[in-house]
């Protein structure tokens, strides 16, 4: 693009530079319920046995942990290809970056406890840098009796959704997020109920759209 006389080209580009902020919200909340629904699971796996479903489950979340990097930096994420450039390319790559890296490597299950431990703090440590909700606890604890080391994630989803004003993004699913988001959430893959409300939120996008005010984030 070599001109725009008009200026119709940098308003678009302004107005989709980043999601509206209680757009922002939701998905951040949705980010962070992904994690609160695996972030036990290495461990259980680890403690049948099943040490490659540790690994799995490990590299997941390491995975839904740089999303949620990109998210509080307001980066849109790139595919596969280009994930980890742009995660790198974070202001906060140097802080969380190397846990992320022990963790994937490790080769007992301690060991990636211990690194995705440090992940899940310096993440919340992050997020109450970014002063959008009130302060949280940013250190693991034990999984309610379990001997599993977790942020508890879902405390970080309930305040950021406390926090979101506008009705029509409060009207969205509750914790299924963008399409990248929900399309593998472990609540929407396991839990039928699901179907119906984001057939609801689909149709009002379609009909937006087709009336010509669609301006909704949820697509």
């Amino acid at each position: 693009m070599f001109r725009d006389d008009l200026g119709e080209l940098e308003r678009a580009r302004a107005v989709l530079h980043w999601y509206p902020h209680d757009v922002w919200l939701y998905l951040l909340a949705a980010q962070w319920r992904r994690i609160g629904q695996e972030e036990a699971f290495p461990g259980r796996c680890a403690e049948v046995g099943d040490e490659l479903g540790s690994r799995i489950v490990a590299a997941r979340l390491v995975r839904e942990l740089m999303r949620l990097c990109l998210l509080m930096e307001r980066q849109y994420a790139p595919y596969s290809k280009w994930f980890g450039t742009a995660f790198s390319r974070l202001e906060c790559a140097p802080r969380i970056g190397p846990s992320l890296t022990a963790a994937i490597a490790a080769e007992t299950w301690p060991a990636r406890e211990r690194h995705l431990s440090s992940a899940y703090e310096t993440t919340a440590e992050l997020h109450n840098e970014l002063a959008i909700t009130a302060p949280l606890p940013a250190r693991v604890s034990s999984f309610y009796s379990r001997p599993f080391q977790v942020i508890h994630a879902d405390r970080f989803s309930d305040a950021l959704e406390a926090r979101i004003t506008d009705e029509e993004v409060r009207r969205l699913p509750r914790h299924a997020g963008s399409t990248s988001q929900w399309v593998d959430s472990t609540d929407i893959l396991d839990y039928p109920y699901w179907l119906e409300p984001l057939r609801g939120a689909y149709a009002e996008v379609s009909r937006s759209l087709s009336s010509g005010s669609g301006d909704s984030a949820f697509v």
